[in-house]
């Protein structure tokens, strides 16, 4: 792990530990797929409303903690900033608000929904001929709703190729309804597909930047830890699920990010 990957995550413990929220191994999971696509993405801290922009959707809401120091890296805002988060009446809710914060293109809630909005995004986007990208991260969680399904059959059949999809597989499902074999499924939708290290810096940028010939959309299929950078929450992640770190597990925690 680098030490630009291992400062966001100890802004990640150090907000949560503060606030008593956040999802933790669901956001550290994807550090590096936020990192990655804010390394490619056309779009600028001081006009985050740019029409020139690529757009970006977190469909997994509840990882908005990342998103929120990504962005904060990336000068949207300062870290010192999201001191207040998940406080009453801050901008920076457990679930991020497109309307309060810089940077957040969708608000999220219930979770299958980011793939539909992104959906409309890029079909906008190509009926008006312009050249932009839109992106959207979901999880395998959220891949049991069907209108995720519903949304690959529709962006596979409108030949959406200025849309990416990047799933973080991080095995939440494991003890439910696990999603199997999702690179035979997007391809049977008709997708382009490509499995990736989620983790590592120079597949995720390689890929994101790799030239779109075909017309079709494009799934990064993304294996990732839940907890990844910290043995204690990799282990155990259902126990970590929601909660937020005490003191002595703060020190913990950094103590195994050190090491990671």
């Amino acid at each position: 792990m680098d030490d630009v990957s291992r400062e966001l995550r100890r802004q990640c413990l150090l907000v949560s530990h503060a606030s008593g929220h956040g999802h933790l191994p669901t956001c550290f999971s994807i550090i590096e797929m936020l990192r990655a696509l804010y390394a490619v993405m056309r779009h600028d801290p001081g006009q985050p409303d740019a029409p020139w922009r690529d757009i970006f959707i977190l469909s997994k809401g509840h990882a908005a903690l990342a998103h929120y120091v990504v962005l904060a890296q990336q000068k949207y805002f300062s870290f010192e900033s999201l001191s207040s988060f998940g406080g009453f009446a801050s901008r920076f809710g457990c679930h991020a608000d497109r309307l309060k914060v810089p940077g957040v293109e969708w608000s999220t809630g219930s979770l299958g929904h980011g793939l539909s909005a992104a959906l409309g995004f890029a079909l906008g986007i190509k009926l008006k001929g312009e050249e932009r990208r839109v992106f959207v991260l979901i999880g395998d969680g959220e891949s049991n709703e069907g209108s995720i399904w519903e949304a690959l059959q529709v962006a596979a059949a409108r030949q959406l190729n200025n849309l990416v999809l990047m799933l973080d597989l991080n095995q939440s499902q494991s003890r439910c309804l696990p999603l199997l074999q999702p690179e035979q499924k997007f391809v049977s939708m008709g997708w382009q597909v490509q499995t990736l290290d989620g983790h590592n810096m120079g597949e995720l940028t390689s890929a994101l930047q790799a030239p779109r010939p075909a017309l079709s959309p494009l799934a990064l299929i993304c294996h990732t830890g839940k907890g990844y950078g910290c043995a204690s929450m990799l282990n155990d992640m259902f126990a970590w699920h929601r909660r937020s770190p005490n003191a002595e597990e703060l020190q913990q925690l950094m103590r195994e990010l050190d090491n990671a």
